[in-house]
């Protein structure tokens, strides 16, 4: 029993200390953000802004295109995720609950597209969607997202092993009820944690992207708020104005955060489901 609650201390001791390591440069983000210019490299440095002003939040969306970078960022998650997760949920609920010709080798040949560096099919993708002149815009961006992703379709089929049994689809084959009738009225239900568990990480992968947007858009008004934010310092913002580069970012931050806090208990909940099955 001692042993237990020594480990359990420093177990404890160590989630504490890294976690002051994860949290930090956020805070630091946030405090450099409600400083004046003047102060950013006093020493000892402040952690708590004295005077705090809120006015670098004001004159980032006056001095840049944030709000454009802000909504093409949006159009492209809201967009991708609602067509790309359908599309996904369908795939996991085919592969993991219909047998079909070559079910195993198409299965495995796009499980084999994981290993694919994305270095690889940069240089072949730029040339294709440069060819059907689509650099600059946002498609080049949102069209792949529609066919789904893999890693969404092999952790939904996962979810679908444990959470949704066989019996339940041959009952309803029974009423009568067809494919897409057994999917939107059942499986697709039945993943919801599951598929709020993968939006939400989704959100953050396509919203934190930074070089697909970097290498096909040019235009400031078309860009998206991470390459914006990025091009602050030497384009935008005149003698590198670091509490309005980090206002941007918070403001940046603020979607992400929220989108977590109100889908976190979908992690649990899809993962207490899924676990490891095969």
């Amino acid at each position: 029993m001692q042993y237990k609650k020594t480990a359990d201390a420093w177990a404890m001791f160590l989630l504490l200390l890294g976690s002051v390591f994860m949290i930090a440069p956020f805070i630091w983000t946030l405090s450099t953000s409600l400083k004046h210019q003047q102060h950013i490299f006093d020493l000892p440095p402040k952690w708590i802004p004295s005077p705090a002003t809120f006015g670098n939040f004001q004159a980032v969306w006056e001095e840049s295109p944030l709000l454009f970078g802000f909504l093409n960022s949006m159009t492209i998650v809201v967009v991708v995720l609602t067509v790309g997760l359908f599309v996904s949920a369908m795939s996991s609920y085919a592969f993991g609950k219909f047998e079909f010709p070559y079910k195993g080798v198409l299965f495995m040949g796009l499980l084999g597209t994981m290993m694919i560096p994305y270095s690889v099919v940069m240089i072949p993708q730029y040339i294709g969607f440069s060819a059907l002149q689509w650099v600059d815009t946002l498609l080049p961006l949102i069209v792949p997202g529609l066919f789904g992703n893999i890693v969404v379709i092999f952790f939904l089929k996962q979810y679908l092993a444990g959470a949704l049994p066989n019996d339940l689809i041959e009952a309803a084959k029974i009423d009568g009820s067809g494919f897409f009738r057994i999917f939107w009225t059942i499986a697709l239900p039945i993943m919801k944690p599951a598929l709020a568990a993968q939006a939400a990480l989704g959100f953050m992968g396509i919203w934190n992207d930074f070089l697909g947007p970097l290498i096909y858009l040019h235009t400031p008004e078309k860009q998206t708020i991470q390459v914006l934010i990025a091009s602050m310092q030497s384009m935008y913002i005149s003698g590198s104005n670091y509490p309005m580069i980090m206002a941007a970012a918070v403001i940046a931050m603020l979607p992400v955060i929220l989108v977590f806090f109100f889908c976190q208990r979908y992690f649990v909940e899809s993962l207490a489901i899924s676990g490891i099955k095969g």
